[in-house]
């Protein structure tokens, strides 16, 4: 029989803090790569990188350009998605309804006025 150490509780409260740093970075990343457009909303609820399956739709939807707070509980309600529901835990038919819609839906056009000033 294998026996193994305890861990003691301070290290594994820095385990757990360095883990949700990397998390953290890691969906800041992602953020930088939507918002440059290196990357779509919708790839990342197709296939959702570990780090962003706990991710709030509403946080992923924001980072999006010209997509502000009520934009996405407009785009959610209209879809009959919560805005706080986890990407990780749509259902297939979802995350495919959600991507096609968010591939077909145009950029705010206020937005685009103000960024041509």
């Amino acid at each position: 029989m294998k026996h193994t150490a305890p861990i003691a509780p301070q290290s594994q409260r820095l385990l757990a803090l360095q883990r949700a740093n990397l998390i953290r970075r890691a969906r800041a990343q992602l953020k930088q790569r939507i918002a440059a457009g290196y990357m779509s909303a919708a790839e990342v609820i197709l296939d959702p990188p570990t780090e962003a399956r706990r991710w709030p739709l509403v946080e992923l939807l924001t980072s999006q350009p010209g997509w502000g707070s009520a934009t996405c509980r407009q785009f959610l309600a209209h879809n009959d998605i919560s805005e706080i529901k986890p990407i990780g835990e749509l259902t297939q038919r979802q995350r495919q309804l959600l991507a096609a819609r968010l591939s077909h839906t145009p950029p705010d056009p206020h937005r685009a006025a103000q960024s041509e000033r």
